[in-house]
């Protein structure tokens, strides 16, 4: 047996017979990627854990660099040692029968960042999978060191757009690859949001949500989130990797990548896990800066620092509102047709 099998700990394999024999999304096409669930999750350790459930397959192999790291039955969890160091490290889930998985663990791992995430890993609601490594999503890229840029170089990244407003871009320039284009796009233009610094917790939370439905209807937001549609499927035609980023990367960045989840079919549970999880990511940094504030302070800034299903809420409710649908939003409000969505979806999923 390989030494990197011997790595990994499967523990889980197949499940029931019933299971087994169950359909799977797009039953009858033995090309559709029978994975309902799969994830990559680094340890701080050098570790890997991989799961996964694939219905209707009775055998999964994993690799990683081109060898067997892990096997097992329709559903199953390995634990993967022993791997060199990378920039990112890829596995391939493979199926018995069908289209198989690439992906990655969603953080990508930086020095002068904490929420530097990859966009795609998610299935949608046809059973395709959002493509890894295509699109991503940071907070700020002031602190950003030379090791840092030499690894978005060898992601491909080629444009990055800054979603921030021009206070925050004086007081905190970007630094972006040499070889990538810079786009300001500055989802706050003209608007009224957070001009004036909220006094209560309750006030916060209005602040908040009144500023996620800037982001939907508020002209700025309509011009940004525009734009960053644009690049990416100008970026995705010449197999170039796009980025887009606030301050935290989880509220003006957490619509841009909730609108194109949605756009690309991910359900609605899924898109809010995904934008829900900035909390965690950004957990260290945001107690740093609650613990330096007087606990009446803290209690007014906490509101700002976290993310909430109400917020998101709040910038889906807008779409309803001022537009009817989503498909509407993304016609009327971001200039995307129907062609243009398909292709969108041609382009960054598979399966």
């Amino acid at each position: 047996m390989k030494k990197a099998l011997l790595a990994a700990t499967v523990v889980a394999s197949a499940l029931t017979a019933a299971l087994i024999t169950a359909p799977a999304a797009h039953a009858g096409n033995r090309s559709a990627i029978p994975f309902t669930e799969a994830t990559v999750t680094a340890g701080a350790d050098g570790s890997f854990t991989l799961d996964w459930k694939a219905p209707g397959t009775r055998r999964v192999e994993i690799k990683a660099n081109g060898k067997v790291v892990a096997r097992g039955g329709a559903q199953g969890r390995a634990v993967v040692t022993g791997l060199p160091a990378a920039d990112r490290q890829w596995f391939d889930f493979t199926p018995q029968h069908g289209h198989g998985l690439r992906l990655a663990d969603r953080l990508i791992q930086l020095d002068g960042t904490a929420n530097f995430r990859d966009a795609g890993g998610y299935r949608t609601s046809t059973g395709q999978w959002v493509k890894m490594g295509e699109v991503y999503r940071s907070d700020a890229l002031g602190g950003l060191t030379a090791n840092d840029l030499a690894k978005l170089r060898r992601l491909h990244i080629r444009t990055v757009f800054d979603l921030r407003t021009q206070d925050e871009r004086s007081k905190d320039a970007d630094k972006v690859p040499a070889s990538a284009s810079y786009v300001v796009a500055d989802v706050f233009a003209g608007s009224d949001s957070f001009r004036t610094m909220p006094r209560t917790p309750d006030e916060a939370v209005r602040a908040m949500v009144d500023a996620e439905r800037a982001m939907v209807s508020g002209e700025g937001g309509t011009k940004a989130y525009t734009r960053v549609f644009e690049g990416i499927e100008h970026d995705r035609a010449r197999a170039r990797s796009v980025l887009f980023h606030c301050t935290a990367g989880k509220d003006r960045t957490g619509w841009a990548g909730a609108a194109l989840l949605t756009a690309l079919g991910v359900p609605r549970q899924t898109v809010e896990a995904d934008y829900l999880a900035s909390n965690d990511y950004r957990k260290a940094a945001n107690e740093a800066i609650l613990s330096h504030l007087p606990a009446e302070q803290a209690a007014v800034y906490k509101p700002l620092l976290d993310v909430r299903p109400e917020y998101l809420n709040a910038g889906y409710d807008e779409v309803e509102a001022a537009y009817g649908s989503f498909d509407r939003y993304l016609k009327d409000g971001l200039g995307i047709d129907a062609r243009e969505l398909k292709q969108l979806r041609k382009d960054l999923l598979v399966g």
